[in-house]
């Protein structure tokens, strides 16, 4: 059995910037591949876009086995975690896990909980858009932001370190995130592999699309995919 767990829904469709063009967000898009997943979890924070993607996806794909859940996925992981299939010697479940949000507010310790079952993740890292723009407020020491994106409370000091070889901070995080997810199981992705995307306007870097598995076959999945990719994107979440 496979399943598809996307954290933050949305509300189904995204807007093309300076267009009336709306396009499938990731749930409509998992919801009409071409071999469809077993099972779907739709977690998503804002109780007006839920709405609207359960609407378009009972018109979309009627007959699709969904669970939704409202409310931030970093408070509702108990919820998340009773919706995941059980596996068993004679069923095998394996998930997809897509984590974008706009910033960095995924919890480390939410994915920690989530890798308690067999599932990889596809992860937004918000490296740019928002670490490096609020890299003064994340610095001050009462900001926990970092601390529960890594997991972790003794960054700074690592920081420290990585300064006196000037490191920027954006690799950093992502050096430190790899770390953090090599710490439960899974395997470290080769540096190439963290798709870096940037803003069709200024050509300016946005944040990174990662994958983590514990199967070196799916990092070669992710290899042909990165084939067939951009950098650029011009996508703003509909409101």
């Amino acid at each position: 059995m496979r399943f598809y767990l996307d954290l933050y829904a949305g509300a189904g469709y995204n807007r093309v910037r300076g267009t009336s063009t709306l396009m499938f967000g990731s749930p409509l898009l998992a919801i009409n591949v071409e071999h469809p997943f077993d099972k779907y979890i739709f977690c998503e924070e804002t109780e007006e876009k839920l709405h609207a993607l359960k609407q378009r996806t009972k018109r979309m794909a009627p007959s699709a086995d969904v669970t939704y859940i409202a409310g931030d996925c970093n408070t509702k992981v108990d919820e998340i975690l009773k919706a995941i299939p059980r596996g068993s010697t004679e069923l095998k479940v394996l998930g997809l896990c897509l984590v974008d949000p706009y910033d960095l507010g995924i919890k480390f310790e939410t994915l920690r909980m989530l890798s308690k079952r067999f599932i990889d993740f596809l992860c937004l890292l918000a490296l740019n858009m928002d670490a490096r723009r609020n890299y003064q407020r994340y610095m001050e020491p009462d900001s926990k932001k970092v601390d529960e994106f890594l997991g972790s409370s003794d960054w700074r000091r690592r920081w420290e370190t990585a300064q006196a070889s000037r490191v920027e901070f954006p690799k950093f995080l992502a050096m430190e995130f790899a770390k953090g997810m090599d710490t439960l199981g899974y395997i470290p992705p080769p540096p190439y592999t963290m798709k870096e995307v940037r803003s069709d306007e200024k050509n300016l870097p946005l944040y990174h699309l990662a994958l983590f598995s514990r199967s070196h076959r799916a990092y070669d999945f992710w290899g042909e995919v990165l084939k067939y990719s951009t950098d650029q994107t011009a996508f703003s979440f509909e409101e």
